[in-house]
Formats: structure tokens, sequence, C-alpha cells
């Protein structure tokens, strides 16, 4: 924490002390369980993979892996990202690319537009720039596995013998099944003057735009921790009898404790947070008029609430 009364203090050192009041009631955990980080993708990330959950405690001796997302903030004409596996591409053929570092023919590229976000599971072999300025939300998880013949550290070259057992470890993690795809998310009108979008949402964390075009102010109430990212120009947020400037790409956490928060029009802002998928994400939007089957597209865990609900026969975009 940077300010406040409990400036100095490490998250993880909040999130075990105060576990509910930070984070919501009924969680436990060793670390707060979201990361979000701005990626300025001037030039081409190395091309990578998280491991999932199982994989992670299997190879890594992690407690979990990082399914992440990546929202789109701005994209150079032409931008593209490299993100799950072809079809009909095996394990041995993926390998054979790999060593000859033609990831082209075995990775899915897809064109980049800035409001788009794409749910990206682990497992899933991926990069994106250049040209791409990237709010990636993810699960608090260091591990990673990369396919290129350089450090990521420094840039210089691997020996071939870690190299080859960089690939082997590669191979043993990735997930050929994944295709994700980029979606511009679900809109919900909250008044004549502001607007919500559920971006992607899965059980690791779920992330939303909200926008004021006024002086209207943005007013949500949420039971769990909200990572509130700026990405318009600054605004004043209000919790309770506090208020402060948000900064133009400044991030604030607001604990569970706080319970609602009102920002001042014009905005624009996304809140990260770890969901109940059924109570924050499914049922506002099957209230909204979406169908179950246009909900789960935006990521996953969704398949218990969408069988126990009757699909109508199309779509139902709100307007």
């Amino acid at each position: 924490m940077t300010n406040g009364p409990l400036a100095g203090c490490q998250l993880r050192e909040l999130a075990q002390r105060h576990p509910e009041e930070l984070i919501g009631r009924g969680w436990r955990g060793q670390c707060f369980p979201v990361l979000t980080k701005f990626i300025d993708a001037s030039g081409g990330l190395p091309v990578h993979l998280h491991a999932d959950d199982a994989t992670a405690q299997r190879l890594e001796g992690q407690r979990n892996g990082k399914t992440e997302a990546w929202h789109i903030l701005d994209a150079a004409p032409g931008a593209t990202a490299l993100c799950g596996i072809r079809e009909g591409v095996s394990r041995e053929v993926l390998h054979e690319a790999l060593l000859a570092q033609d990831f082209d023919a075995v990775m899915r590229r897809l064109p980049v537009r800035a409001g788009d976000t794409i749910y990206v599971p682990g497992g899933t072999l991926h990069t994106f720039g250049p040209g791409t300025l990237v709010y990636e939300i993810e699960q608090t998880s260091n591990i990673q596995q990369h396919a290129m013949r350089w450090q990521m550290e420094d840039g210089s070259p691997l020996p071939d013998e870690q190299w080859h057992a960089n690939l082997t470890t590669l191979l043993q993690e990735v997930k050929l099944d994944p295709k994700p795809e980029f979606i511009p998310g679900l809109r919900v009108p909250v008044d004549d003057a502001v607007d919500r979008v559920f971006l992607c949402a899965g059980p690791y964390f779920a992330l939303e735009r909200w926008r004021a075009g006024g002086v209207a102010p943005i007013q949500h109430s949420f039971s769990t921790a909200q990572i509130l990212s700026n990405v318009g120009g600054p605004v004043r947020v209000h919790v309770g009898g506090w208020s402060q400037t948000l900064e133009r790409t400044a991030t604030l956490l607001l604990p569970a404790a706080c319970g609602s928060v009102q920002i001042d029009g014009p905005a624009d802002v996304l809140f990260g947070y770890l969901p109940d998928l059924d109570v924050d994400v499914f049922q506002p939007l099957l209230a909204a008029g979406y169908r179950p089957q246009a909900i789960a597209s935006l990521g996953e865990g969704f398949d218990d609430l969408v069988e126990g609900v009757t699909a109508s026969p199309a779509d139902i975009t709100p307007s």
C-alpha cells in the first residue's frame, strides 16, 4: 500500500490478516488472488504460455496456474496476436514448428482492435504486439514457459541444452484445445449517461468497463475487492467520507469492506474483481436480456449455470 493508514503494508500480508475485509466474505488464501497490469507492447512479446492449475500443481509445485485476459486499449492498424494452436496440429508438429521458430505455421493469428477482449485459459500458447496497448487481468502467478532462443530477462542467447529443456517443459504444459476469440463484451446500460460493459469473466476474475459520458456519476456497489483502473482522463473517486483524484492509468484497490464507490463523470474506468459468477455476472446479464450461451462467451465456468436455464431461440442484444 502506498498511502492511507496502511501505507507500507504488503498486499500479501493484508490478504492473510484481513481476508474477508479485503477480498470478500468466506475467502481464504496466501496471496491476493487477482493481478492486473498495463502492457505497452511496442514490440512483439515472446511466444509463451502459463500452466493451468492442475499442470502447475503437478509439474511446477505451485498452488495455481495462470489464466489471463487481455483488454485492448489501443492497437495500430494491422495489429495482430497469436493465441492458441490451429485445428489439427499435433504435439509433434507443434514441436517441429517451435524448433524452426515458425510460429505462424501452427498458431492462430487474430486481428486486434481497440475495445475488444480475449479470455486466455491456462496452457494456451500466445503472444501479442507490436503496436498494442493492453490491460491484462490474471491469476496471481509468476510461472511461465517460453519458446524463444533467448533469455526473457536480457535477450541474451540461451544455451541449446536449456532451450531444448524449455521446449520439453512447454510441450508438457501446452493445451491444444483452447481456441480463444476476441469479443466486444456485453453492454448493459445503467442509465442515459452511464454505460457498463462486461468484458470477460471466469472463476478466477471478471473485468468490466464503465463509462460516464457527462457529469452524472458512476455508482457501483460490490461485495468483493475491486481493482479500479482509470483508462480515461483524471477522475474524482469517493468512498464513504474519503475522496481522491485518480490520474490516467493509475490503479486503486477498493477493499470489499468499502461496499460501494462513486466516480464523478465524465469517466472511463475498469473494474477487475474475483466474482461469484452467478450473482455478479450471470444473473445481471440474464436480467438484461442476454442468452446463456452469449454470457458463457465471456470466459469459462458457466456450464452448470447455462444448463440450468432454458435457452431462448435467439440472442437478444439490448439497445
